[in-house]
């Protein structure tokens, strides 16, 4: 059983706290969700934002002269974050394609901050995993977890609100990121979403979008899944990545629970969905990252709520605790570790059309290789 989302639903952000220490923070990866996250580290009050990186110069500039830090503390190219990481900051956090999130983070002396997914392949969670047994803080973002109604509904769903489980459903739904054709190198890959449509950056959709659901699925469920099958394929107009869009895997876990999950990308018109949908013996319960959550029918009645948008600011609140307290148990690595590789799993699965073992998959120990010929030092 994991109970470890109390510690989120203790650490409230709280803009009439008193001062805390401030922390000096490295930004790497300065787009759209890398400021967003900026913006909140400076409106926490607890970071000293110390200086930023991004591939692109004149993003990393721009961002930097938005945050106020120095110009000579803004690096680009390949190499920028281990010239941020050597700027004499304590802590780091890491909003590129996940791809490099493994390099990054064990190139990093200080505690990190990481986003979901972990990494694109099984050699990178193993070496995110095995960062997280370090004597520092290492913090990954969830966001479906942290949300009070969310936890409120798990809690029911634990305390027998459903009697047995019978089955569960993800659902991740929402429109494609652009694809457009490839160049003499991938630096055009890079930016606006672009690189969700190629494996090797992104992960592939079920990776890099649906990971939040079936996040979910295991905070519920209290474990990894042991098998997946399934059936992937390429939908969208005029595709130029090899993410597949449209993708339907059905798990079983070690006790007999099964978790299906579906997942599309495509410029349908679709609403945007990432949820969790619990059906027991009793009653049935959902769980979301948009809209509402709710458990209906059984002795735990719950007619729920709307989540809410203050995840980022939980995360950036718990990672400064985490640090002022030196609590270096890093709890949020396992579950999101563990997402990372269900994700892999249904990928994986899904892609040849067969059953594939979590055994299996993690003895292959496949690792995705990226082609970085031609980019900006």
């Amino acid at each position: 059983m994991l109970l470890w989302s109390g510690f989120f639903h203790l650490v409230r952000y709280n803009s009439r706290m008193s001062t805390p220490r401030k922390i000096k923070l490295g930004i790497v990866g300065c787009g759209e969700r890398g400021n967003q996250l900026a913006a909140l580290f400076k409106e926490h009050g607890g970071y000293e934002l110390h200086a930023v990186a991004d591939y692109f110069p004149e993003v990393a500039q721009e961002t930097g002269k938005t945050l106020g830090v120095e110009p000579s503390r803004c690096f680009s190219g390949l190499s920028g974050y281990k010239k941020l990481l050597a700027s004499g900051i304590e802590a780091v956090a890491f909003e590129t394609p996940p791809c490099f999130f493994p390099e990054y983070a064990a190139a990093a002396s200080c505690h990190v901050f990481l986003a979901s997914p972990v990494a694109v392949d099984v050699p990178g969670c193993l070496q995110i995993e095995a960062l997280a047994k370090q004597n520092r803080c290492v913090f990954v973002d969830t966001q479906i977890t942290t949300d009070p109604t969310n936890i409120e509904v798990a809690q029911r769903i634990r305390d027998g609100g459903l009697g047995k489980l019978a089955f569960i459903t993800t659902v991740g739904c929402g429109g494609g990121k652009a694809d457009p054709p490839k160049t003499a190198t991938i630096e055009s890959r890079l930016r606006e979403g672009v690189w969700m449509a190629d494996v090797a950056l992104g992960g592939g959709r079920i990776a890099c979008f649906d990971v939040h659901a079936l996040e979910a699925a295991l905070w519920i469920a209290g474990s990894r899944p042991v098998n997946a099958i399934g059936k992937s394929r390429i939908c969208r107009i005029e595709p130029h990545g090899d993410m597949n869009d449209v993708t339907e895997v059905i798990y079983e876990f070690a006790d007999g629970l099964v978790l299906n999950h579906c997942g599309q990308a495509l410029k349908n018109n679709a609403p945007e969905r990432i949820t969790c949908s619990v059906f027991g013996q009793l009653a049935n319960a959902e769980i979301n990252y948009w809209g509402k959550s709710f458990l209906k029918g059984g002795p735990k009645h719950f007619g729920g709520g709307n989540v809410d948008a203050d995840g980022p600011k939980r995360s950036v609140a718990a990672f400064h605790k985490a640090i002022s307290e030196k609590d270096f148990s890093n709890p949020t690595v396992k579950r999101a570790v563990d997402a990372t590789l269900t994700a892999i799993l249904g990928r994986e699965a899904a892609a040849r059309g067969a059953k594939l073992t979590m055994d299996e998959l993690l003895k292959e120990n496949k690792k995705l290789e990226l082609n970085l010929a031609g980019l900006k030092l």
